[in-house]
């Protein structure tokens, strides 16, 4: 595969990390309950690892409470195993077609829990990025191999893709300082 060098695409790949990192933590709620907060859930169905939106309709009939309404009925099972087996600690119970998902009371333990899973997000964000640059430090060395620019150009640039990746896990780290503020708010 050839590389190209391209700091606006490397830009754009970074800014996809730090998007899904924002979107990890819109599925990480307070004290409210959120159809967001099933998001990351993903059932085996038909051979297949898939959203849990894509085999169910995530309701919330109550501030406490999340519905979730299987379509296929031979589902529902798996898709109780899933958010129980599920790092956000909830404890499901059918209800036929039907999956109820009671929101526990955010004492301090469960604050911390939750404060670790956004630490593992934001983890996962830095190696994204992290990622973002290595591929491009790879495209510059192969782009200065192969003559298409000069050392100095290339150390140049690799400067600048270094900039972006500190730029982007500065983000990363301030919005996970935000959301930890936020959960650990009594």
């Amino acid at each position: 595969m050839s590389q190209k060098f391209d700091l606006a695409d490397l830009k754009r790949r970074m800014e996809g990390a730090v998007a899904a990192f924002r979107s990890d933590l819109g599925g990480l709620r307070t004290g409210r309950a959120s159809a967001s907060l099933l998001d990351p859930i993903t059932i085996e169905a038909y051979g297949t690892q898939m959203p849990i939106n894509q085999v169910a309709n995530v309701t919330v009939p109550e501030p406490r409470m999340l519905n979730v309404s299987v379509w296929d009925k031979s589902m529902v099972s798996a898709v109780e195993k899933a958010i129980r087996e599920s790092t956000l600690g909830l404890n499901p119970m059918t209800d036929g077609a039907n999956v109820r998902v009671p929101l526990p009371e955010l004492n301090e333990e469960r604050r911390r829990e939750l404060v670790k899973i956004a630490h593992q997000y934001a983890e996962n964000a830095r190696i994204a990025a992290r990622h973002v640059r290595r591929d491009g430090m790879e495209a510059l060395k192969k782009a200065e191999k192969d003559g298409e620019m000069s050392q100095d150009e290339s150390r140049g640039k690799s400067d600048e893709v270094q900039k972006q990746t500190d730029e982007t896990i500065s983000r990363i780290d301030s919005l996970l300082a935000e959301k930890e503020k936020e959960i650990m708010q009594v």
